[in-house]
Formats: structure tokens, sequence, C-alpha cells
């Protein structure tokens, strides 16, 4: 991220945006807008005058600078505090004006850093889906880091997972979650259970159920499959499990359960908020691989 900016120079390689090469472009001269993790803003300036700088250091008349600045920050929802200055404004706000004073400059592509690692669980999520509706509106193409994969997938049309440097998968959200192509990714990117299976002829046995697997999955005998929590359900007829934890989490409800053939490793099954409340633990169980859930398998 800070190379793509011009804060740091590249060791190796070359960096284009939109065909042209800018690896050797000053940091002003390269038309990226960037927010960062800790909002940045400059405290001794109201919202107005921030996100005003950077257009007057492209020497952009007065009036023009001030209606942009107005535009922007009702793009973010914070007319009402123009002349606010940064102390006087939640973390919130803060950022909002850090991503309008990003917008006002029309940058190329909008680099996001971390924009929303330091605010609370509530404020993250509002600012989001404000940020995703703000993207869609202006059609800026941005790059979005994030450590928090429900982030990633709210907001991206495409997600790159990287691990040690080394881009491992980048694809729609939907296909990245379903579709992953290794287990580093699977488990990456939302809750994954490992089961012990036994493979052949393009499927898995999994708690006495085959069950598809995806390409790139081990052939044949003994493996690791990777079952997604809604992939699992409880259902009638001999226990082959018992349940550690049931909790009710709102939208759903997650069962922590510890399968007989595996007694030192627990899995997790996603359940309806309505019926998660009938289990207790120490409560016997009978779970099974249910619909046709999309698995990799690594050889065990």
């Amino acid at each position: 991220m800070r190379c793509l900016a011009g804060l740091e120079d590249a060791d190796t390689g070359t960096i284009t945006v939109d065909g042209r090469d800018i690896t050797s472009v000053p940091t002003n001269k390269r038309g990226l807008g960037m927010v960062f993790q800790a909002y940045s803003l400059f405290p001794h300036m109201t919202a107005r005058q921030n996100v005003e700088f950077g257009l007057s250091l492209r020497k952009q008349a007065p009036p023009a600078r001030r209606a942009r600045a107005e535009a922007m920050l009702d793009l973010v929802g914070l007319s009402t505090q123009l002349d606010k200055y940064a102390h006087q404004m939640s973390g919130g706000q803060q950022q909002r004006v850090a991503l309008a004073r990003a917008l006002a400059i029309e940058p190329k592509v909008l680099l996001l850093d971390e924009p929303l690692s330091a605010l609370d669980a509530k404020v993250r999520v509002q600012l989001r889906d404000e940020i995703r509706r703000i993207q869609t509106e202006v059609g800026t193409t941005t790059l979005f880091v994030t450590h928090d994969q429900e982030e990633a997938l709210a907001v991206a049309d495409r997600v790159g997972v990287m691990r040690s440097g080394t881009l491992q998968q980048i694809a729609a959200p939907e296909e990245l979650y379903s579709r992953p192509v290794n287990d580093f990714v699977a488990d990456f990117v939302g809750v994954t259970n490992r089961m012990p299976g036994v493979v052949a002829g393009g499927s898995a046995t999994v708690l006495d159920v085959p069950v598809p697997l995806l390409p790139g999955s081990a052939d044949s005998g003994d493996a690791t499959v990777l079952v997604r929590p809604e992939h699992l359900g409880v259902v009638e007829g001999e226990p082959n499990a018992t349940v550690v934890s049931a909790s009710f989490l709102g939208a759903h409800g997650k069962l922590v359960v510890t399968p007989d053939a595996a007694s030192e490793s627990t899995v997790v099954v996603q359940l309806p908020a309505a019926s998660v409340t009938s289990y207790a633990a120490g409560q016997r169980v009978l779970i099974r691989p249910t619909g046709a859930a999309g698995l990799a398998v690594a050889a065990a």
C-alpha cells in the first residue's frame, strides 16, 4: 500500500495504474488518494479546511475549493460539521472527513489502509456500509486493506488473500468463500471445521455422508476435510457427538460439539437462532453434513 502511494520505494518490479508506469513518479504526481488507519487530520484545521488542503496544493481557486469540500462532506454525511475541528468530532466522523479529503482531489485510485480498525464495532459496520455506498456512487477504483474477513467480503467486488507477501487467491467474495483454492484461504476467510474423512471417486465420506469436493482436493485415501459450519446440521438418529456449548448470536445460533470420531477436537455447527436454545452442554446429538457443500481437502 505504501509503495503504491509513493511513501516507500519498491525494491523490485513496477507499479502501473491504468497502464501507466508510476514506479518513479513522485508521490504528489501520482493522483492517488489515501485514507490512513489513524485518521491523520490536521488538528488546527476545520473539517472543511482539511478537505480543501489537497485542492489548495493543486492551486485550485478558493471558491471552487470551498464548493468541492462542501460537496464531499455532504457526500459522507457531514454537511453540518463543516466548521468542527478534529477534537470536536467522533472517531467515525473524523474518518469520514479523511475519506472526503481523499476523494476531493478526484483520485485515479483510492487507497484505504485499515480505515476502520480504530473504531468500535457498531460505528465500524455503519462506516463500512457508507464506504461501499460512496465508492459505488463515485465509481473510483478502490484498494481496501483489512484483516477483517467480513469487512472484505462486505465492501469488495474482488477480494485478494495474501500470505507472507504472496497472493493466494483473488476472486469475487462469493467465489472466495465457497470455492477457496487451498486450505489457507478456506481457514482465513470465515470459520472452517477440519474433519477427518476418506476420499474416493471425487467425493469424501465425512461422518458417514459423501460430500462433493472442490478442485485441488486430495484424490484418494485418508484426508482432512474442510467444512463450513452452515454446511453441518443436527438430525434425528443415533448420536455421534457431544455438545460442548450452545450460543444464541441473534441472527443465528452456534453449537460447538466434540464428535466421537475425533474426541480431542471440536466442530462448530451453525443453526437457526430459534433452535439453538434447545441444546445444552453434555447433550448427545447426531451431526451430519447437509446440502451440496463445496469442501476443500488436504491430505492427512
